[in-house]
């Protein structure tokens, strides 16, 4: 199989012949500099040249979608917004989305590498939790949904007229394999508002916009960091696919979650945490993935990018037991699927 074809049989619960070595996320800079010390060669900067001299698949993805226009404000420092009402908004209106939302040149190269199998391609938007909250600013934003209603719902139905139009002219040269909203909704302790609000606030613009990716064959996964097992059934209601990245650390519990959701999709959730102790350590996380990710449906990765605290020899550890497991997987899936 090509990386294109091993990836549409995974997410389509089909026999695979391996699971793809990726990196749904890029580096750490501060990894980075770590690795460049130890040895990575300094001339290696782009992402992609990085993943093909570590020989993994290629899963390319564009989140540019999330920039604002040229002039438009940046937040004083994170937690803080740019906008304080609906005059705001107004004002700031013609900056948030840019008239030509794609890189053409960009996506013409790579649709070029999936027409070839070479490589997966998709992209990022901001979702309806997350682009209120990146205009008003973290604690705002919260209070927003109470004292400011109109002004979200304006917010959320202006993005999801833009979502659609970034995805038009996306499909316009090739279509993606998969997107996904950016929603960081949940923390340690699970979701950051209701249902009650998920389903005013953030449910109806999903259902607007999702209706169209899937007339178009375009996969929908959520992003959101932290514990996103309360949240799973309503982003499932509202036709949500997949989650990545499936943090550990915050209580994610994989079985638990595809027993919950035996056709959902999921991207990473390889506990990032054992990666600085070890080969045996490592083993163990991989033991643990292995039975699910022999039954389709999940891409095991990083639960989010590899911390500095990751030694370059561990990051090859980590890839050769990773290519083991790709097989036994592969192996598990032609006997069991």
């Amino acid at each position: 199989m090509n990386t294109r074809e091993r990836f549409q049989a995974i997410f389509n619960f089909q026999p695979f012949d391996r699971l793809p070595i990726l990196e749904w996320a890029s580096w750490w800079d501060k990894t980075l500099e770590r690795w460049y010390a130890e040895g990575l060669p300094q001339s290696l900067t782009d992402r992609y040249d990085i993943c093909k001299y570590f020989d993994l698949d290629l899963c390319k993805y564009d989140a540019s979608f999330r920039s604002r226009a040229p002039g438009c404000p940046r937040p004083s420092h994170h937690g803080a917004g740019i906008i304080a009402d609906e005059r705001d908004y107004q004002r700031l209106l013609p900056l948030l989305h840019p008239e030509e939302p794609v890189n053409h040149e960009l996506w013409t190269r790579w649709a070029d590498e999936q027409s070839r199998g070479e490589s997966v391609v998709w992209y990022s938007v901001g979702g309806f939790f997350w682009e209120p909250r990146s205009l008003l600013g973290i604690e705002p934003h919260l209070f927003a949904f109470y004292e400011q209603p109109d002004l979200m719902h304006r917010i959320n139905s202006d993005q999801a007229e833009w979502i659609l139009k970034v995805t038009e002219d996306l499909c316009a040269i090739c279509t993606p394999d998969f997107m996904v909203f950016a929603e960081d909704m949940s923390y340690n302790h699970g979701p950051m508002l209701s249902k009650d609000l998920f389903d005013e606030f953030l449910k109806p613009y999903y259902q607007r916009v999702i209706p169209e990716l899937n007339r178009r064959g375009i996969p929908v996964l959520i992003d959101s960091d932290g514990d996103i097992t309360l949240a799973g059934p309503w982003f499932e209601e509202a036709g949500i696919e997949g989650v990545l990245p499936l943090e550990r650390q915050a209580g994610v519990d994989l079985a638990r979650l595809r027993a919950a959701h035996p056709r959902m999709r999921f991207i990473g959730h390889f506990d990032k945490m054992t990666m600085p102790h070890g080969e045996a350590a490592m083993r163990a996380e991989f033991e643990r993935l292995l039975p699910t990710a022999a039954k389709g449906g999940f891409f095991p990765s990083c639960d989010h990018q590899t911390p500095p605290g990751v030694s370059l020899e561990n990051y090859r550890i980590y890839l050769a037991l990773f290519r083991e497991y790709a097989e036994k997987a592969g192996a598990m899936s032609r006997k069991t699927l």
